[in-house]
């Protein structure tokens, strides 16, 4: 099973489009995505600052700013 993680802001209007749309597409899933504020963490702050939300797969970058479902489906039919 696919671990999924939003590097978020509060606030961000674009991440909570992001996950509202990878709800949908996870269905009943979506309830173990882990939502990771970075204004809580300097080093992810650093890392990811203005390029939120990020979309990541285990440790692996799928996508930021916009959700591209083509690559989240992709994740689903590899590891479900």
């Amino acid at each position: 099973m696919v671990r999924w993680t939003v590097y978020t802001r509060t606030g961000c209007t674009l991440c909570e489009e992001l996950m509202v749309q990878l709800a949908e597409v996870l269905g009943e899933a979506a309830s173990d995505v882990a939502v990771i504020d970075i204004a809580d963490d300097p080093e992810l702050e650093a890392r990811y600052g203005r390029r939120i939300p990020v979309l990541m797969a285990d440790d692996d970058f799928v996508c930021s700013y916009r959700l591209d479902l083509d690559r989240v489906r992709g994740y689903l039919r590899q590891g479900g």
